[in-house]
């Protein structure tokens, strides 16, 4: 899979350089480089390198926000959902809350206190699909935190 991201992502920088789109182009180039570097170092899982980037761009947002610095921080989340695309749709509401349940169940989990347990079930099982602050908050929600 991740060589199949990593070639679309390659296709795309060319056709956003036919197109004369810089910014894309750089964004682009940027994510492929990181793709394949984290390839280098042994980690083929181009989605998780995919949810870092788009991670540190939303973050980059938020404290360019918090600066007074809007124009960089709409950069920022527009990289962010450039990455987006490359990504694997996200879960329904529903959907995740329905297998965090399930989690709960099978784990035994009854408190705040087996939080770590649920994530370790549901975590694996939505990858890519579901990021981790949002199992979270579902897991906190129904162990009644």
């Amino acid at each position: 899979m991740g060589d199949a991201i990593l070639d679309q992502i390659q296709e795309d920088t060319r056709a956003a350089m036919r197109a004369g789109e810089k910014e894309r182009t750089v964004a682009l180039r940027l994510i492929a480089s990181e793709v394949q570097k984290a390839a280098k170092e042994g980690d083929g899982d181009a989605v998780a390198v995919l949810q870092r980037e788009r991670k540190k761009r939303l973050e980059a947002a938020e404290a360019y926000d918090a600066a007074g610095r809007g124009e960089q921080a709409e950069a920022e989340r527009s990289e962010a959902e450039l990455i987006e695309a490359y990504l694997p749709e996200q879960l329904p509401e529903a959907e995740l809350t329905a297998i965090v349940g399930e989690a709960i169940e099978r784990s035994g989990a009854s408190s705040t206190q087996d939080i770590g347990r649920v994530m370790g079930i549901v975590m694996p099982e939505v990858k890519g699909r579901a990021d981790g602050n949002r199992v979270s908050a579902i897991v906190r929600e129904q162990l009644g935190a």
